[in-house]
């Protein structure tokens, strides 16, 4: 009785690109342009490569593919904390954006620290990747700019706004900061605490920024009213001390957090203390993450387009490392907007 085709043939694990081309009846060569360049070959060539690839189950050695001078596959993606909800919604994007293009996608965690940054990168450079989308740990971007000039490895800033001459997503955190304190301004707060994580991150530091500006906008001394706490991270645990350390300062009326997961710690903290939200205090967080309209008292919050930052994101850095000489770098700054629930407001239970 007749074998079948794949029973008869190589296992699919030990197929090589010489049974291609044996079972398409073309050359080698063919096959490695089919794979690597084909607007090089003939269609009708290229089509019985492709039905070959199919039968048999080949799969191309990527390194050897990069090797030829093909473009490579895999793009990565470095954030400052993989277990943060903003950045696994951001890596979200980016891997259903890597996935229509017929790419993957390489999730890294810098830690937040520079040292471990650059470890990433020239680990993501030795694998010959396509390129990389960064959210720096510094904001110290020339540098990095110089470091991936000379590695000539495509890069496109992600939650984080640079020059002319790289690409770039953000959303515009100065007018997001704005926007909450101009809500508590309106709810009748004249003293606001601002929870910010660490203080070289510059996406805390505009935050800082627009809720300075809200005030001196609403003719009041931000040395007065508002209270800047900073913490060394950006997670639950983090709020909570925050919490306990603006307690012991003297609690306003008011707090406005860099991230949601710094506003949960806060509502954690005074919890513990006795301290009511929103009756005792006004919260209200950044972000608006899946969790926070689901909270013990829904989290007021200022939304980012955070899955649209890193779709665009993904998008621009497939343009640049094309290749296209018709490319230009962009600096995409995408709006904020505040979502109000309980946590600031009783009335909007």
């Amino acid at each position: 009785m007749a074998r079948d085709r794949h029973e008869a043939g190589p296992a699919r694990s030990s197929v090589s690109i010489r049974d291609v081309a044996a079972l398409a009846g073309v050359s080698v060569g063919a096959v490695s342009n089919t794979i690597n360049h084909p607007e090089m070959v003939r269609r009708h060539t290229r089509a019985a490569v492709e039905k070959a690839i199919s039968e048999l189950g080949f799969v191309p050695n990527q390194q050897a593919r990069v090797l030829t001078g093909a473009s490579s596959q895999v793009i990565g993606l470095i954030v400052l904390d993989i277990m943060s909800p903003f950045f696994m919604e951001a890596a979200s994007a980016v891997e259903r954006a890597a996935n229509e293009a017929g790419h993957v996608m390489i999730l890294c965690d810098s830690e937040n620290s520079r040292d471990r940054e650059a470890q990433l990168l020239q680990m993501l450079s030795a694998q010959r990747v396509r390129g990389v989308l960064l959210t720096p740990a510094t904001a110290e971007a020339p540098l990095l700019r110089e470091w991936l000039g000379e590695q000539r490895l495509p890069l496109v800033f992600l939650d984080y706004r640079d020059g002319s001459d790289t690409c770039s997503v953000s959303a515009d955190h100065v007018a997001g900061a704005k926007l909450a304190v101009r809500h508590l301004l309106d709810l009748g707060h004249d003293r606001i605490a601002f929870v910010g994580g660490p203080t070289l991150l510059h996406q805390f530091a505009q935050r800082s920024q627009g809720a300075r500006a809200a005030l001196v906008e609403a003719g009041l001394d931000p040395a007065r009213s508002l209270i800047e706490e900073s913490v060394a991270a950006i997670g639950i645990r983090d709020g909570m001390l925050a919490a306990e350390r603006l307690l012991a300062r003297g609690m306003p009326g008011a707090v406005f957090c860099g991230n949601d997961m710094l506003a949960f710690g806060v509502y954690r903290g005074l919890a513990q203390a006795g301290v009511r939200v929103p009756e005792d205090v006004a919260l209200v967080g950044y972000d608006d993450i899946t969790f926070a309209a689901d909270w013990i008292v829904p989290l007021t919050s200022v939304r980012q387009p955070i899955y649209e930052i890193g779709y665009r994101a993904a998008n621009l850095l497939l343009e640049h490392s094309a290749g296209d000489e018709s490319h230009v770098h962009q600096n995409v700054v995408l709006p904020p907007s505040l979502v109000v629930r309980a946590s600031s407001d009783p009335a909007a239970r």
